[in-house]
């Protein structure tokens, strides 16, 4: 079975992150998050990619090729509009051959895909969706099943008093080739509104597939910060090396340096006297953290430097920033590309600051 990944959207919530760096790949534990995807899919004995790409698949394409060297076929779908969930895949039909997995590209999960296939083939759908439950339905579109298992309706973010699931969709099918034809061709189209909807009233078989395993969609600041934490604390993934420490590489740890886990510091990276790096944290490739500063929960991307004294506490910094000494960057700061702060300024607060952008010494922003 071959899968689909949209990777189309413009990441917009994810600025100042992705304003140089496209979605899928915005790194998670140093891999660029689209590796963890595929990673997945192969555990799947899914080989077949099609992604489904709105704007220059270059960066993507320089990194991953056709996919060889991780051991599957990427193919790459480009779009010359937004063309939205289900026109992306109208438009990467000629790619198709049979039934396919549609992925939304910010999406990361446990759900056991096997069992969805088998369920869905069991069923004779021509849509399966998968269903996670939330707190608050409100803001969703929800998905309303009978005690098998098939769809009844969609609700597109019903009112409190309206709310009789709280079950979502949660940006995964297993779709039959044949709803291609449902599909408008060369247009904007979302599977949640312009098809699936209609295939209700035609009688055509749709099942949902609830599952509890790990589901999270990177899309915004907060739940990629999340994500790692989450992922960091997971001794599978982290826990090899001295109290959940994993380096990737040659790096330099001053004797008087702390390291509390779970951590992944990448190569080539300078841990000065006195310094505190407190986990969950990832440090990037040749990241510097000079004496006596405190980093904790915090993802920094490759070749920061971070200075004397300097506090940093669960915030997101990109590639080749410079923080000044004696600087704070606290809870939900977020800083792009090539940022340069300078010494005994404060950010706390969720303050975003764009690629390339300067900060004058002593600058305050709570």
């Amino acid at each position: 079975m071959k899968a689909v990944i949209l990777v189309g959207g413009e990441a917009t919530r994810l600025r100042p992150l992705t304003c140089n760096t496209q979605k899928i790949m915005v790194p998670v534990l140093n891999r660029p998050f689209f590796e963890h995807l595929v990673g997945y899919l192969k555990r799947h004995n899914i080989m077949d990619i099609v992604l489904a790409v709105g704007k220059s698949p270059v960066q993507i394409q320089d990194y991953f090729g056709d996919g060889s060297k991780l051991g599957v076929r990427i193919t790459y779908s480009i779009e010359n509009f937004a063309m939205g969930t289900a026109g992306a895949v109208k438009n990467a039909a000629r790619f198709l051959d049979g039934a396919f997995i549609v992925f939304n590209g910010d999406i990361f999960t446990d759900i056991d895909l096997s069992k969805m296939m088998q369920l869905h083939h069991k069923n004779k759908a021509i849509a399966s969706l998968a269903l996670t439950p939330v707190d608050d339905p409100t803001i969703y579109g929800v998905v309303e099943t009978d005690s098998q298992g098939r769809v009844k309706r969609f609700i597109e973010k019903p009112s409190r008093d309206k709310v009789t699931t709280n079950m979502i969709n949660a940006g995964i099918y297993i779709l039959e080739l044949d709803i291609l034809n449902y599909i408008a061709p060369n247009a904007f189209s979302m599977f949640e509104r312009d098809v699936f909807p209609p295939l209700l009233e035609k009688g055509q078989a749709i099942y949902g597939y609830p599952f509890q395993d790990y589901w999270i969609d990177i899309g915004t600041p907060d739940k990629y910060l999340r994500l790692q934490h989450d992922l960091l604390r997971r001794p599978d993934l982290v826990g090899v090396g001295n109290k959940g420490i994993k380096f990737e590489g040659k790096s330099f740890v001053h004797s008087s340096a702390q390291i509390e886990g779970p951590a992944v510091i990448g190569e080539g990276c300078f841990i000065d006297r006195n310094s505190i790096v407190k986990g969950p944290v990832v440090l990037g490739a040749r990241c510097r953290v000079e004496e006596g500063a405190v980093i904790e929960g915090v993802i920094l991307w490759s070749d920061c430097q971070i200075g004397q004294g300097a506090k940093l506490r669960n915030c997101l910094v990109a590639s080749h920033c410079y923080i000044g000494e004696e600087c704070e960057i606290l809870d939900g700061c977020i800083l792009g590309d090539d940022v340069r702060i300078g010494e005994g300024s404060k950010l706390s607060n969720g303050t975003k600051i764009w690629p390339g952008k300067t900060i004058e010494p002593g600058t305050i922003s709570f």
